[in-house]
């Protein structure tokens, strides 16, 4: 990277000064004379470049975004030919249930094994979505003859369709990131609009997590302006298209009682009957019509399928990956020892999901522990949240609360990391401590979503993502953490220049070159010497260890919201 960083710079800074870019002449510097620092100088003159890109764009913010957005755009129309997983399938089918059927049997049709399990508003956006795939390719939305169906035509028109609604995504952004500085603002754009995760989950594996997710951001920069009420509209809405982001609730109904409502006895209860009429006519917009047709408690059970069992799959590194392994490792010890222990029907090292959370020694897990575990952890944070309601940590916030759904929650998606990594990604350009500890998480949460895609051709390109996220970050974050007005002073003076105060820890460098060497034991060393045996062992070596790295996340970020 130093070698990169080096070359890059000398481009940058022997540019001629009839350059048609007035970014690259503004900062165009002569060549150093040659002194023991000269190296320095020429590493440092990029993290200047940086800075100075913020700041002669400030009035072309927009512009930059949109930018951005373009790139990334470039990116995912070339990997619409790449692996589709079954949730591919899955959204095409729903585009199929809409379109083919009435209202009132849409949560009841089980043609497909895919049946609908969203809540409605992300129905009513397969309606929506529907009205044109029967433009496209008829066939699409058959809900008989398109079973399986893979032609050209659904495979453009599906991945199309998630680009395109990333554009609120770039809204949220945009509104977000409007009144900060320009490197930060800069920053969280890259980290947002080119997140590795979000390209790998929604444009490769596919699903809409960027057009969820933008409606969220748009909540969070709402109340982060003190407009609470549409703060907490937008979230609401949030939920009736994707319930799994309700664990945040407990974050927003504490905050919103204790900042908007609670501001004396007949203003706070206009406040909360206004917040409540809000709350309670998005819900009756979505779940209305199935209320009146009497079918609310089979919705109900569709989105929340408990039979599921405790984990997905795909493990995700969370902290019932620890509970599984000591109770594999008890009923291992105790059968050696003699002892009669009977292994489960339903295994997890087979990658099955049941009707039960199938262990032989530990105590069973019921969604109900889940859910009191998920509340427990929380809990810190809705303290802080009704003791403090600051508008400037609701992210920070919200991604806790989040972090603890990913880690102690009922059937939990690897996928669902990106609910708390780009919320994070606000907080990240707050404070050092906040980028170092960004920097570790997402490049952990990232690399925990390898397994997702698992076919020979898109290895290449998830390297490629995590590699490039992980330049982007610390070159980002390091121009961030520099003084530049100091090393403009030390250049001319000649002087030691001093590195950015970005680095990362001893221990925090050991465990991410450990990524490295997990990788190449799960991916090269156990197929060569194992074969088709403990086909398991690749997955769960790799959450095993991001599972650390995320429990140390979560224990720093209750840190920072404890101190």
């Amino acid at each position: 990277m130093s070698y990169f960083i080096n070359q890059l710079s000398n481009a940058i800074c022997t540019a001629p000064r009839k350059t048609p870019s007035r970014y690259l002449s503004t900062w165009a510097f002569p060549r150093p004379i040659k002194s023991p620092h000269s190296n320095r100088f020429s590493n440092t003159r990029f993290l200047i470049f940086l800075q100075s890109i913020g700041a002669e764009m400030d009035g072309d913010r927009r512009h930059l975004l949109l930018w951005f957005f373009a790139a990334a755009t470039a990116v995912k129309l070339l990997l619409i030919p790449s692996y589709r997983s079954t949730d591919f399938e899955v959204h095409r089918n729903w585009l199929a249930i809409t379109h083919s059927l009435p209202l009132s049997e849409w949560y009841f049709d089980e043609t497909s094994q895919w049946t609908l399990d969203y809540p409605p508003f992300f129905a009513y956006f397969e309606r929506f979505l529907s009205l044109f795939a029967r433009l496209v390719d008829p066939k699409i939305v058959d809900l008989r003859l398109g079973l399986d169906y893979s032609a050209d035509s659904v495979v453009y028109f599906q991945r199309i369709t998630v680009i395109f609604s990333d554009l609120s995504l770039l809204f949220g952004v945009y509104r977000l990131t409007r009144k900060v500085e320009p490197l930060r603002r800069n920053l969280i754009c890259v980290l947002v609009v080119w997140s590795p995760g979000l390209l790998m989950v929604d444009h490769v594996h596919f699903q809409y997590n960027g057009f969820l997710l933008g409606w969220l951001l748009l909540s969070v920069s709402f109340l982060q302006d003190g407009r609470d009420l549409i703060g907490g509209f937008l979230f609401a809405v949030v939920l009736c298209f994707k319930h799994l982001f309700a664990v945040a609730a407990p974050v927003y109904f504490v905050y919103l009682l204790r900042h908007y409502c609670w501001a004396g006895l007949a203003t706070g209860l206009r406040r909360l009957v206004a917040l409540g009429s809000v709350v309670v006519a998005v819900f009756a917009a979505a779940f209305g019509p199935f209320i009146y047709n009497g079918q609310i408690q089979q919705v109900i059970s569709r989105m929340f399928p408990f039979g599921r069992g405790l984990c997905h799959a795909y493990w995700a590194p969370n902290f019932w990956v620890f509970y599984i392994i000591l109770d594999k490792g008890l009923a291992f010890t105790l059968r050696k020892l003699g002892f009669d222990v009977q292994v489960p029907s339903a295994s997890f090292t087979g990658g099955l999901v049941g009707d039960s959370s199938p262990f032989a020694v530990l105590p069973q897990i019921t969604p109900l522990t889940t859910f009191v575990m998920v509340l427990l952890a929380i809990t810190p944070c809705l303290i802080k949240a009704w003791k403090k309601p600051q508008p400037g940590l609701v992210a920070r916030w919200i991604a806790y609360a989040y972090t603890c759904g990913f880690l102690f929650g009922w059937h939990v998606h690897e996928k669902a990391s990106l609910h708390f990594t780009i919320p994070l990604a606000i907080v990240a350009v707050q404070s050092l401590e906040d980028a170092k500890h960004y920097f570790l998480v997402s490049i952990v949460s990232c690399y925990s979503l390898f397994p997702l895609l698992y076919e020979p051709r898109e290895y290449p390109i998830k390297v490629l993502l995590l590699l490039l996220h992980s330049m982007v970050m610390w070159l980002g974050f390091s121009a961030q953490y520099t003084d530049v007005k100091g090393l403009k002073e030390k250049k001319k003076e000649g002087g030691e220049i001093k590195r950015s105060k970005f680095e990362i820890g001893c221990v925090e460098k050991s465990y991410l070159m450990g990524l490295v060497i997990v990788e190449i034991v799960s991916q090269f060393l156990l197929p060569y010497f194992l074969g088709d045996r403990y086909a398991f062992m690749p997955l769960m070596l790799i959450s095993t260890y991001c599972a650390v790295g995320i429990m140390y996340s979560w224990i720093w970020q209750l840190r920072k919201i404890l101190t």
